[in-house]
């Protein structure tokens, strides 16, 4: 139970390799390493803002050179992945379906008891989709009784059918634009996939290793975070257990508080290139904002859920890594009818990357000009005017090949 010290240093080595951020096409190329990636990460979370791609994507084409789209829909399509809502909406590897399962039952005890209409409607779509097939929202007519008040407000039609989804008796696929298709498990889960409900323990360690898996190193509060939906889950219990045997290690990591804990076999001298990543918000490297500040000294906020007039940096900053060092976030959105990505801010953070590194941060927005569909880039304003003419030097040919 001896427990290991490590530098922020190193800890921050640990956790990139966990993300899959140690060094470019670290699972690969192709539909393979796409679905290698979620098989390590365990999960990959999902998100509808659309301001550039969708997080999911965004997710891949960080990791994997010249992701396509489709391949995340082939492997859906395939059965070796499946969508669903964990601690978030994401995409998990297919023999994961049963730790899943202890969610679904999660929602049947504890969620919103449905009034005796909404249980009326669920059977009446459950009968459809056992009858007729899958459906959608749109199949349905317009049954809402009052104005929409804005997001979340779902007509009846739909909460129905959430409620199927987030309980077990419905799965989701998506249309190529991105909308929800409803159907039966026996139709997207393939035959031979472990169907049996974890118990309590079994699902704990699960957790935990998945988390220790994505994180490198983790606190038991992140770790709780992925079963918070399972009230009175066994992760602190289960942790004590693992840490007892040595199937995890206690961590301190110097100037933090901790405890940190991870796996024994994570490698603890990884060696980090200095590429530089544009990453999603919602990437597995940024969802818990506070390690981004403990870890990196990075103090960030994706302020498209802040009040405008309080946006520092912009709607939807990208974090932008390069090494183990964040040297910017970039405020940019997809203009796809004119295929023009705009850069409405580009701020560096305090430091003084060299011309290596402006010239990789160049490769990496001519890939995500191209990743987003657009063939032109053009900036608004940035922090750093220097770096910024370097960069605007780089692109002197603006067309995108």
């Amino acid at each position: 139970m001896d427990s290991i010290t490590l530098t922020k240093h190193q800890a921050r080595k640990i956790i990139l390799n966990a993300a899959g951020l140690a060094r470019k096409a670290q699972f690969g190329k192709g539909p393979e390493a796409v679905y290698k990636l979620i098989d390590h990460l365990g999960f990959v979370q999902l998100d509808t803002n659309y301001v550039v791609e969708r997080a999911h994507h965004h997710v891949m084409a960080a990791r994997i050179p010249d992701y396509q789209n489709e391949w995340l829909a082939d492997l859906c399509e395939d059965g070796r992945i499946f969508e669903y809502f964990i601690s978030d909406s994401c995409f998990m590897p297919m023999h994961d379906f049963r730790f899943s399962l202890p969610v679904k039952e999660a929602f049947k005890k504890h969620g919103k008891v449905a009034t005796q209409a909404e249980g009326r409607l669920m059977k009446q779509m459950m009968d459809q989709v056992e009858r007729d097939g899958a459906v959608m929202v749109g199949d349905f007519e317009n049954d809402r009784q009052e104005a929409s008040s804005g997001w979340w407000d779902w007509r009846p039609a739909k909460v129905a059918l959430e409620r199927l989804y987030f309980t077990g008796e419905l799965m989701i696929s998506r249309t190529k634009t991105f909308q929800k298709v409803y159907d039966l498990p026996l139709n997207l889960v393939p035959q031979e996939t472990d169907k049996t409900m974890p118990g309590e323990a079994e699902f704990a360690c699960y957790v935990i290793r998945r988390t220790l898996g994505a994180l490198g190193i983790s606190t038991v509060r992140e770790m709780a975070w992925r079963a918070r939906r399972v009230k009175g889950n066994l992760v602190k219990k289960e942790l004590e257990k693992m840490v007892h045997t040595g199937e995890v290690k206690k961590v301190a990591v110097e100037g933090l508080k901790g405890p940190y804990y991870m796996l024994p076999d994570q490698q603890k001298d990884v060696k980090i290139s200095n590429e530089v990543f544009i990453l999603s918000p919602f990437d597995i490297l940024n969802i818990f904002r506070h390690r981004l500040k403990d870890f990196f000294n990075f103090d960030y906020q994706v302020e498209c859920f802040v009040p405008a007039p309080k946006r520092v940096y912009g709607y939807f900053s990208l974090p932008v890594l390069a090494g183990d060092t964040f040297i910017a976030r970039m405020d940019a959105k997809a203009d796809r009818k004119q295929k023009v990505l705009i850069v409405h801010n580009l701020h560096f953070e305090d430091v003084d990357p060299d011309e290596s590194v402006i010239d990789k941060l160049i490769q990496s927005l001519k890939a995500f000009v191209r990743f987003n569909g657009c063939k032109t880039i053009v900036f608004t304003k940035s922090n750093k005017k220097t770096y910024l003419k370097a960069i605007r030097s780089g692109l002197t040919d603006t067309h995108i090949n």
